[in-house]
């Protein structure tokens, strides 16, 4: 298994995770008309929009054969006005390779980028009914706000958490 910094040519594999990981995440959660109509194609289009992006950080994690498996990407979001903060905006991983600590090693090497770049303060936004909410609770994140999101024409809760100190984080995430 390896972690590493994306590449513009990764957009494709990244997609692909993208795409098989909302319709097996968010089944029940988001119409299903939504979760059929996801397009690797377009979702490529914007991986590469995203990798190419100045201050985005994405990561992918790859089986021994090179395949891209899950990633994890970051930036400061527009609505982020929050002085030496940023934003996880995405941990994504295959279903079959959910639950075997892959998931921390991205969110580790995110974490480690945000305390390279001096942020303090990370913003993470979530749906209320994605259970990886409680894996970010389990790393200490603080429950903020909650606000209605409309996806496939469904009103659903979105949790923004903080993680106060990235030090903290980075601590658990040894010491586990």
């Amino acid at each position: 298994m390896i972690i590493r910094r994306a590449k513009s040519d990764d957009a494709q594999g990244i997609a692909e995770v993208h795409v098989d990981s909302w319709r097996s995440t968010y089944q029940g959660i988001i119409p299903d008309d939504f979760l059929d109509n996801l397009s690797v194609e377009q979702r490529t289009e914007l991986w590469k929009i995203n990798i190419a992006k100045e201050g985005n950080y994405v990561v992918v994690a790859e089986n021994n054969a090179g395949q891209i498996i899950g990633f994890a990407d970051a930036w400061k979001r527009d609505s982020n006005a929050v002085e030496n903060a940023s934003d996880l905006t995405s941990i994504y991983l295959l279903e079959n390779y959910q639950g075997k600590g892959i998931g921390k090693r991205l969110f580790q090497a995110q974490f480690a980028h945000f305390k390279k770049m001096g942020y303090e303060k990370i913003f993470v936004e979530v749906l209320e009914e994605n259970k990886t909410r409680f894996f970010y609770e389990y790393y200490g994140a603080k429950l903020v706000q909650t606000v209605q999101i409309k996806i496939g024409g469904k009103i659903l809760n979105e949790l923004i958490y903080v993680w106060e100190k990235v030090d903290d984080v980075i601590e658990k995430i040894e010491s586990r």
